[in-house]
């Protein structure tokens, strides 16, 4: 009898918008390398990736439609999106 085993990795999902977009490219980034557990690692991550974070003053993460503190815990089961700030005029 033969088995076959399958690891599979859940994949993140992370909605962008505003400068985030321009800076990945797209506007969402679904990749199962992300191994972020807190919102603070996931800053990190994404800095680490995409260097022009850094650049960005504030950064706010929604996680299930909710803004985030950087203690919030992260799974791939949760909806993130990235928020950077907006300017009005």
């Amino acid at each position: 009898m033969q088995f076959s085993f399958y690891i599979y990795l859940k994949k993140m999902k992370i909605l962008l918008f505003g400068i985030a977009k321009d800076i990945v490219g797209n506007q969402f980034l679904e990749d199962a390398s992300f191994k972020a557990k807190t919102v603070a690692e996931l800053k990190q991550e994404l800095i680490q990736k995409y260097p022009d974070f850094a650049k960005i003053s504030s950064l706010a993460i929604a996680v299930d439609e909710e803004y985030a503190s950087d203690e919030q815990q992260i799974s791939a089961d949760n909806e993130i999106a990235i928020i950077p700030p907006v300017s009005g005029g």
